[in-house]
């Protein structure tokens, strides 16, 4: 997890130091004894680039700092309170869905302190069907609907499941599996409209794309979207975006990562050219890259087998490669 860390003291700012040595390249700010230091400015920008935020000092700063930048549980960071002696470590916010409450169980072993979790499903030790997502790398499509299913657990009702892909392990106690997906209140499928349940995405798909100069963010959007609506496929199981190095500093393939936070995955032509499977071919695209196909190799590249060959409009090819999806029952990574 990206995870900055910032300090308000002293001793907090050597805890924090600490704390920071399991995440390579974290970075730690001192929020004491500086005019030009503002926790407004720094929340914000760590809001923006980071998937972990910690705030190692009273708890009470930590919410005031990122009370007006809270936005939507499927995209805000998971943040984290510890106190400056590391007894506590509290998830404030995206204690499932961002991480918050792994993120206090590591911070917690590191320092020998104790994780507040709050969540009742996790105080109650009952199934927490969004974490459990988050641990098989799986997108929730409709967070709305998680009160529901958690409400029903937490009410001893029995809550249906179905799964496209077998489940290792013994299935939790609350849920029972159903035939008929249409029926079920939880769904693991590729599909956006598998069913009415809380749909379940696994994140194991790869967009390769191919360009041309100056495409724009918008074009490649409209693109996206159009291919995935058309095969029924959720956006959010796109896991990365592959292409050739060629592309690597175009401006609209970067913000369209970026938007959709995706890492954007490089290959030479070299690279692709040595891609195995069978492949369309353009000539035109092996004079101005080296490489016969781009779109369909680096997705294969980046991803596994080819599921959705090229597609091509408005000067961009897409094509979609799936890889393999090896679920189990597992709640924590």
């Amino acid at each position: 997890m990206k995870t900055a860390f910032v300090a308000f003291s002293p001793r907090g700012e050597a805890l924090a130091r600490l704390l920071a040595e399991d995440f390579p390249g974290a970075p730690v700010e001192r929020g004491y004894g500086r005019e030009e230091f503002s926790l407004s400015l720094w929340t914000a920008e760590a809001f923006s680039r980071y998937e972990g935020l910690v705030f190692v000092g009273a708890a009470g700063i930590a919410v005031r700092a990122i009370a007006p930048f809270v936005r939507d549980k499927t995209r805000d960071p998971a943040v984290v309170a510890v106190d400056e002696t590391g007894a506590f470590v509290i998830p404030l916010l995206s204690g499932h869905l961002g991480g918050g409450n792994d993120l206090a169980r590591l911070l917690a072993a590191r320092c020998g302190g104790v994780p507040v979790v709050t969540t009742a499903t996790d105080r109650r030790g009952v199934f927490p069907v969004d974490q459990w997502a988050r641990t098989q790398k799986m997108a929730v499509l409709d967070p709305k609907k998680i009160k529901g299913v958690s409400s029903s657990l937490l009410a001893g009702e029995k809550v249906t499941f179905w799964s496209r892909w077998p489940i290792a392990g013994e299935m939790p106690q609350g849920l029972r599996a159903v035939s008929d997906r249409q029926q079920a209140q939880i769904v693991v499928d590729l599909s956006p409209k598998a069913a009415p349940g809380l749909r379940l995405a696994p994140r194991i798909l790869t967009l390769g794309v191919g360009c041309r100069k100056g495409t724009s963010c918008e074009a490649l959007e409209s693109a996206f979207s159009r291919l995935m609506g058309e095969r029924d496929l959720a956006e959010e199981a796109v896991a990365k975006v592959a292409t050739i190095d060629l592309k690597q500093e175009e401006p609209g393939l970067l913000a369209f990562c970026e938007a959709r936070r995706l890492p954007l995955k490089i290959f030479t032509a070299q690279e692709l050219l040595e891609a195995e499977g069978d492949f369309s071919s353009s000539a035109f695209v092996r004079q101005v890259t080296g490489v016969d196909n781009v779109c369909e190799r680096s997705a294969v590249l980046g991803g596994g087998r080819l599921l959705v060959p090229k597609t091509k409009g408005d000067g961009i090819t897409m094509a979609l490669a799936v890889g393999d999806f090896h679920p189990d029952w597992r709640i924590y990574p």
